[in-house]
């Protein structure tokens, strides 16, 4: 079971993406627990998500926790998922509302990192963490 979590292929480059989504989503997440009032529970309660303030130390702590097994490359595979999932409510609770008001360009526009974020996570989802990952040491143990 461990083997299938851990499997990951020996790219070299793939530290680029996960450096890159694990320092989003990790300052992401840290923003969200520290300034709840602009960066969590009162931005989601602003957007009209239910229970805001259960939401928002909830994605938090999500993005905290995944962002930071992505930089190690620990579990790489099943940190990405919850931050498909967290992407993918991104996009349909705030960009929705920009491209039926506003236009294909400016949704285009504001979504540019959470396209990032979600395509560079689904890409650490099929791939895993690379060479450079606790993973990759773990999967050569097996």
């Amino acid at each position: 079971m461990l083997q299938k979590i851990t499997q990951t292929d020996n790219s070299r480059t793939t530290i680029l993406i996960r450096l890159i989504v694990g320092v989003v989503f990790l300052s992401e997440g840290i923003q969200k627990l520290l300034f709840p009032a602009t960066r969590g529970a009162g931005r989601f309660e602003r957007i009209g998500l239910p229970s805001p303030d259960f939401l928002g130390a909830f994605v938090g702590s999500f993005e905290f926790i995944c962002g930071t097994l992505v930089l190690l490359g620990l579990f790489t595979r099943l940190a990405s998922m919850p931050l498909i999932i967290i992407m993918l409510t991104a996009l349909a609770t705030t960009k929705l509302e920009i491209l039926t008001n506003d236009g294909v360009w400016e949704m285009l526009h504001a979504s540019r990192t959470d396209w990032s974020m979600l395509l560079g996570s689904t890409f650490l989802l099929i791939r895993g963490g690379g060479y450079w990952s606790v993973d990759n040491k773990l999967s050569a143990k097996n």
